[in-house]
């Protein structure tokens, strides 16, 4: 497969665990959600390691100017990465848990609507 159809694929999974847990977070025990956000954190981590690794290294090789595009895909891999180490450890029965994975939710679509339309 071709890894750029890949990590869509990959956006596409992650929209949808999104979608669910919109639709589902207000009626949701702290059991479901805790293990809804847990899917969607996993797919996260994975996603972001194959960017990291192999995506982001090529595109810098391969197309000189998607420098800065780089350098700011990481810097939004990083805010990420902080909202999901609050999210991971913090329980969903507390009042700020849907915010935060609200925010985190806004943050992986900004990031992943300026690569599917930027790069």
């Amino acid at each position: 497969m071709d890894g750029i159809v890949l990590l869509k694929e990959d956006h596409k999974a992650v929209e949808r665990l999104f979608k669910e847990f919109e639709k589902t977070h207000e009626k949701a025990t702290p059991e479901a959600k805790r293990q809804l956000v847990d899917k969607i954190l996993d797919a996260l981590v994975t996603h972001a390691f194959i960017e990291e690794t192999i995506f982001y290294p090529a595109a810098r090789a391969d197309v000189p100017d998607a420098k800065e595009h780089v350098l700011e895909s990481v810097e939004e891999h990083h805010v990420v990465a902080w909202l999901l180490s609050e999210v991971r450890t913090l329980d969903p029965a507390d009042e700020t848990f849907d915010a935060k994975v609200t925010v985190l939710i806004e943050n992986v679509r900004h990031h992943v609507e300026e690569e599917e339309k930027e790069w």
